[in-house]
């Protein structure tokens, strides 16, 4: 049995974690963590769940139950996990990471824990997003220079971070295998009187409203022709999904930070 604990518990997909997780026949929650002052502190995690008593209280003290666990599933806010992941590279013990917004300097110091444990980490845990990544990478390689770039991403009106992550982890993709950096290729919107577009460049650009759980759409344009894919998350519970798939997976995984590509197609190298 999988002992499983959720950081980030009464958000949105935390809650859709805690009830994935109490129905898998292979794993149980054994913790559930929240920042202090959160007015749910104290509650059966099951309650707020709306899946019934389940006997886990919801705390904010992650190394006062990290022992129970074999992984720790983190969708919170990126000072938070960066705390958070630190315990549990002290504990020893395996990660979901799936918190977006992280700073560069901050990312640095996730990548070099990460890699001392076992660890699952991806801007986006939807299984049919990560299956567009691998895809892009041989459409952007198959389709060469002559074909201009955007990405356009849309999500719900509460999301922090801009542009999402995984909009940054498509560009990326497609700079990588076009041998560009994005750093210098990237642009992120476009206002005023701002010329023809460099041949090279690639557009990124963010929409924000309503409940959208999250649409991504990567555009290659050339005279003649466009070719679009997209993805659209109809909910959350796609990302939840996700999680839970790389949780099962990473407790078996070696030492060392993984992509959610791993868990769908194993190790590429």
């Amino acid at each position: 049995m999988i002992q499983v604990i959720v950081n980030g518990a009464c958000g949105r997909m935390g809650r859709l974690i805690a009830q994935g997780v109490a129905q898998q026949d292979d794993m149980q929650l054994v913790g559930a963590i929240e920042y202090p002052s959160h007015p749910e502190i104290g509650s059966d995690i099951g309650v707020v769940a709306g899946i019934g008593e389940l006997g886990i209280i919801i705390t904010s003290d992650l190394k006062a139950v990290i022992e129970k666990a074999d992984v720790v599933i983190e969708f919170s806010t990126p000072n938070a996990s960066l705390s958070h992941l630190r315990q549990v590279v002290e504990a020893d013990k395996a990660m979901v990471l799936a918190t977006t917004g992280f700073s560069n300097e901050e990312l640095s110091e996730v990548k070099e824990l990460a890699s001392k444990i076992k660890c699952v980490m991806a801007p986006n845990m939807s299984l049919g997003m990560n299956v567009m990544i691998q895809a892009l990478e041989l459409i952007a390689k198959s389709l060469g220079d002559d074909y201009d770039i955007e990405v356009i991403e849309a999500h719900h009106n509460h999301k922090a971070d801009s542009p999402s992550g995984t909009a940054l982890r498509l560009a990326e993709t497609v700079a990588a295998a076009l041998d560009r950096d994005l750093d210098e290729v990237g642009v992120y919107g476009r206002h005023g009187i701002v010329g023809a577009r460099p041949k090279k460049q690639i557009g990124i650009h963010a929409i924000r409203g309503g409940d959208i759980a999250g649409d991504h759409t990567v555009m290659f344009a050339t005279e003649g022709e466009q070719l679009s894919v997209v993805h659209r998350a109809h909910s959350p519970e796609a990302f939840a999904k996700g999680a839970i798939r790389a949780a099962r997976w990473v407790v078996n995984a070696p030492r060392g930070l993984h992509d959610v590509s791993e868990v769908l197609f194993g190790d590429k190298e």
